[in-house]
């Protein structure tokens, strides 16, 4: 049965840098794009070409660099914004300019101070005035989960009319639950039909830490591109981490019948490059990259680790470009330790395994860090 393509739009280089405290300098978006263009994404989003002259040169720096994604900028639906959009975009193999507009009545009245016709009208002109500048267009429903999803459908049939070939329905705050979700996007195709000749997307975001289960849902409703980043980072609680998408995709590939572009052993080198150059730490127990994601300190698993890696691990550690770990702590069995002991050439059994075992389990339970070296010396005194 042949498998569904979808695209990984790569928003680490815009979504995720406006974490607090992040800001890449235009080198710095060039080497994470060029790790990015290596890991095989569609798209990559290089930044907000108009938010400052330091993003628009980072923006060119990544258009410069990367030879096959499309380079894609954020822009509102401004004038000014679509200017320096395309002005940054001109190097690009492949540029998109994505425009956001909020579609929710709070936004639309609180942040925008729009009617909803107006909302309407300006969307209509920003693609018109983008498409001419650029190869393509993504238009954004900023707020999409809590807006009408008429008015949604309205407004995306409009965006397509002026020339937008791809629709992103935003869960904005990370407000939508799964099923909640699915059902939006698949109304909002329902009344717009138009949607069906485009590429439809979906972005989420972690505020409920459900922005992975959510994009998948969104995938599962008919949505042929997924907005994410390296690592999840992202604004507030985070953005649907690429890794745990594309692993998800994978691993249940039977269940999903859904294949991306993406070169999976590359994942690990692109999580390490983006933390080292953001300065967020990796959390140790983060889903497919943190330190301990294929990690097995107890003892039971370590024996059945041992035995056959499919007993507690769903997935290659060498698919996603590291290799399993067997630490050693409190928890550890004998069998690990033994075999930590072998890969160091000391090769124990029976008597003088038993009395290394019971030494190294009396300073793991103590809270002391354990150095075999040292268990062994005290063995042999």
């Amino acid at each position: 049965m042949s498998r569904r393509r979808i695209q990984i739009f790569d928003t680490t280089l815009r979504d995720g840098e406006q974490s607090p405290g992040i800001a890449l300098l235009p080198q710095e978006k060039a080497e994470i794009a060029e790790q990015l263009e290596r890991l095989g994404v569609d798209v990559i989003e290089a930044g907000f070409a108009g938010a400052s002259p330091g993003d628009f040169e980072g923006v060119r720096a990544v258009a410069a660099a990367v030879k096959v994604p499309t380079v894609a900028s954020l822009v509102r639906a401004h004038r000014e914004d679509i200017d320096a959009a395309a002005e940054a975009l001109e190097a690009a193999h492949r540029s998109r300019i994505h425009i956001f507009l909020a579609t929710s009545a709070l936004h639309m009245e609180k942040k925008l101070d729009l009617e909803p016709h107006e909302v309407v009208e300006r969307a209509r002109w920003a693609v018109e005035y983008s498409a001419a500048r650029v190869d393509e267009v993504e238009f954004s429903c900023e707020d999409a989960t809590r807006s009408d999803p008429a008015f949604v459908a309205r407004v995306c049939r409009v965006a397509i009319e002026a020339g937008a070939t791809i629709i992103n329905l935003p869960d904005t705050v990370g407000y939508a639950l799964p099923a909640e979700y699915a059902g939006f996007v698949a109304d909002v195709r329902r009344r717009c039909p138009a949607l069906r000749r485009v590429v439809l997307s979906v972005h989420c975001h972690n505020d409920l830490g459900l922005a992975v289960a959510n994009s998948l849902a969104g995938i599962q409703a008919g949505a042929n591109q997924v907005e994410c980043t390296v690592n999840g980072i992202g604004e507030r609680a985070g953005n649907a981490s690429l890794e745990e998408i594309v692993m998800a995709l994978e691993v249940r590939s039977a269940h999903f019948k859904i294949e991306t572009g993406i070169d999976t052993t590359q994942i690990t080198a692109a999580s390490k490059l983006v933390s080292e150059r953001t300065g967020y730490v990796v959390q140790p127990n983060k889903a497919v990259v943190g330190a301990n994601a294929f990690a097995h300190e107890a003892g039971i698993h370590q024996d059945g680790m041992l035995k056959d890696a499919r007993t507690y691990q769903i997935m290659e550690p060498s698919s996603v470009g590291v290799r399993m770990t067997l630490p050693l702590g409190k928890h550890s069995g004998r069998h690990a330790f033994a075999r930590a002991c072998a890969e160091r050439g000391v090769h124990l059994k029976g008597a003088a395994l038993n009395d290394a075992f019971r030494r190294f389990k009396e300073h793991a339970d103590a809270g002391r860090a354990v150095a075999l070296e040292d268990v062994f010396q005290e063995v042999t005194a």
